[in-house]
């Protein structure tokens, strides 16, 4: 069962960037999909965007051109940068692993994923 570690999550300005990382138990080379999700009380979950098995990158319209995704598979860890971060990017950020593809023809495609992390905080303040 591979556990998800987040963090660096915290309190920041608006117009201010953030990396969160997340960790895993064990090697997400093989195969892995590994993807960034956020939520907000009250909100449906949403994905922010991933990097996929065969390591292409995804980012949805609201984070494109903020967002940088990275993985280190050597350290087993995966980050998410944002930059120019805003209000509305405040949210519950988590990271999650699935086996196999998560896009199609460029396009997400809502699969399952396997594991989740807890989660980390981000809060921006105006």
């Amino acid at each position: 069962q591979m556990q998800l570690m987040e963090s660096g999550g915290g309190s920041v300005q608006a117009g201010g960037s953030l990396t969160l990382t997340c960790v895993a138990s064990e090697s997400i080379n093989s195969g892995y999909c590994m993807a960034w999700y956020r939520q907000t009380p009250g909100l449906e979950r949403e994905g922010v965007g991933l990097i996929d098995s065969d390591d292409s990158l995804f980012y949805v319209d609201t984070v494109k051109g903020r967002a940088t995704i990275s993985k280190d598979s050597a350290k087993r860890t995966l980050y998410l940068q944002i930059n120019s971060l805003n209000p509305e990017d405040t949210a519950m950020y988590y990271c999650a692993a699935r086996l196999g593809r998560c896009t199609e023809y460029g396009i997400w495609v809502e699969y399952d994923f396997d594991f989740w992390g807890q989660g980390t905080q981000v809060t921006v303040t105006s």
